[in-house]
């Protein structure tokens, strides 16, 4: 059939606008599949980018509470813990977003929860992203307040504003951002702990000998545990670097070894990055604990002026903290205001039918940060993230099994990622079981509902849980839930002979704009495609493919 035989007969309420539509490039694709003709960045630029992100402060921060509370030792070990489980379980899902060019949101929904189910998890990533968001911020606003003297409650709000006018622009101009200011983070960074170590040997010995708060010393498994806790709340992390790495280009003979590189490096390898800051983190704690006390050791701009004081003179020593604060805050904060706006798009728009661009979101997900430094969440930091980190374990470790244990392992997930309407269940009860049972259970452990001496295994019991768990429910559903449809109507192949997407360009019949072949589907009353985003937005269903049980005649170009 051709795709001109016939016009939809859905009112302009139950589609996106054509504006909206062309918005897209602008707005990096929020609820669709990343085309390759956008996707023209080399794989090292992307993976720059990528990294680029990790420049946050807070590493420091969350190291140096660990140190300080539990001591050396057992900060190390929680540090390397918490690495480990990150690496595993981010490997899968920064080769899928890489491969098939598409968002943690877009993974999870067909990796086990369905296309509503997914909005559970969508709106836990979104809460990860104005988290962070609030402790960058409060990091960014103590260094104003020490550096200018600007009140807290200013800073919050200049930290705040200040990345709108970067975030606008999307991948674009995050990727210029991240590249031109990573060389000089790295120097402010590395080189007062240089120079620290090579001037007085005596500072690492001091920071392997701190005992910590309790004063036992030692490693034992309670306080390694309660630390990793903390330091797994960053295991979703790994949703902001697939937000870059679905502009991975199209993986060939040619490349595969630079695309592999770029996909370990800046997807599950930016865990290594993350926990050499938190090493680093005790360290400086522990070396200007007797100068500025206990309260004030882990915040990341009094950590590095006593670095800087070591090296400098004291005129500099302010102005650099506060740069390499203010630099660090920005090159996270766009990327969490960033993913913050993609995921509450993706939740909004599924939920209401309606898409109101992804700027919306920018402003919404600024406004729940501020909300949060306005209460001074920096005071009570390690149990906001000791909470969260049960339900974002459970998350990731759901996603990561349903791709490693049922599809490549027990074969009863399908192998290529789906997200469309139509084609998924509304909510498939693999994922949505088991992250519930794992993350309920896990957060139950960690308000001593089940006892004290449970309480510092939630984080092992949220990811136990749900890695038995996901297997567990396939096995009992036998997949049935996974594809609504096995196919989605259009003749052309979704993968070209290399294995990826396809970039064979089809024109949806309602937004009447042209979309790469893995973005539309068949339309179920017009003969023609539809893409994704007007699928999300069709209220009416008009368009929507009928279950397995109906038929449909396959169109072809």
């Amino acid at each position: 059939m051709s795709t001109t035989e016939s016009r939809p007969t859905a009112t302009d309420a139950t589609r996106p606008t054509d504006d909206q539509a062309a918005r897209e490039t602008l707005e990096d694709y929020t609820l669709r599949f990343a085309p390759r003709s956008y996707r023209r960045w080399t794989p090292m630029v992307v993976a720059t980018t990528a990294l680029g992100g990790i420049a946050y402060m807070a590493d420091f921060s969350i190291g140096a509470g660990i140190g300080l509370a539990h001591g050396t030792g057992n900060a190390l070990v929680a540090i390397g813990v918490a690495a480990v489980v990150i690496f595993v379980t981010g490997l899968p899902l920064a080769c899928y977003g890489a491969r098939y060019n598409i968002d943690l949101d877009l993974i999870t929904r067909g990796s086990g929860f369905g296309y509503y189910g997914s909005v559970l998890t969508s709106v836990i990533f979104a809460s990860f992203t104005f988290i962070f968001f609030a402790l960058e911020g409060s990091i960014m606003a103590q260094g104003l307040k020490l550096g200018l003297g600007l009140p807290l409650w200013l800073g919050y709000l200049v930290s705040t504003l200040m990345v709108v006018p970067l975030v606008v622009h999307g991948m674009k101009a995050l990727s210029k951002l991240q590249v031109w200011t990573t060389p000089v983070w790295l120097l402010l960074m590395v080189g007062p702990l240089v120079h620290l170590i090579a001037a007085d040997p005596g500072t690492v010995d001091r920071f392997l000998a701190y005992a910590g708060t309790d004063g036992h010393g030692g490693v034992d498994t309670a306080s390694v545990l309660l630390g990793a806790g903390v330091c797994l709340s960053l295991i979703a992390q790994i949703g902001e670097q697939i937000d870059y790495l679905r502009f991975m280009p199209p993986k060939t003979e040619a490349n595969k070894r630079t695309w592999w590189t770029a996909v370990v490096m800046a997807g599950p390898g930016w865990v290594v990055l993350g926990a050499l800051k938190q090493a680093i983190g005790v360290f400086l704690a522990v070396y200007i604990l007797t100068k500025v006390g206990p309260a004030a050791a882990p915040e990341p701009i009094q950590q590095f002026r006593g670095a800087f004081d070591a090296m400098m003179p004291s005129w500099m020593v302010l102005p650099l903290a506060v740069a390499l604060v203010v630099i660090s805050q920005i090159k996270i904060n766009v990327t969490n205001a960033y993913s913050g706006s993609l995921a509450w798009t993706n939740s909004f728009t599924r939920v209401t039918r309606h898409y109101p661009g992804r700027m919306v979101f920018v402003l919404v997900n600024l406004g729940f940060a501020l909300a949060l430094m306005e209460a001074d969440m920096f005071s009570f930091l390690n149990d906001i993230l000791g909470f969260y980190s049960n339900c974002a374990i459970a998350w990731v470790v759901t996603v990561a099994t349903d791709i490693g244990v049922n599809k490549y392992l027990l074969k009863l997930s399908p192998l290529q990622p789906e997200f469309r309407r139509g084609m998924l269940y509304a909510v498939n009860p693999v994922g949505v079981v088991a992250f519930v049972a794992a993350s309920g259970l896990s957060i139950a452990m960690y308000f001593h509902l089940l006892g004290d001496t449970l309480q510092p295994y939630s984080p092992v019991a949220a990811a136990v849980l749900a890695f038995v768990l996901t297997p567990f429910m396939a096995m009992v559903t036998r997949g049935r839930y996974y594809l609504r449809r096995t196919d989605d109507g259009i003749t052309e192949p979704l993968l070209d002979a290399d294995g990826n997407p396809s970039a064979v360009t089809l024109d949806c019949h309602v937004c009447h704009q042209p979309y790469e072949r893995p973005d539309l589907a068949a339309c179920a009353t017009h003969g023609a495609f539809v893409c994704s985003l007007c699928l999300s937005t069709d209220k009416l269903g008009d368009h929507v493919l009928p279950g397995a049980a109906g038929s449909l005649a396959q169109v072809s170009r």
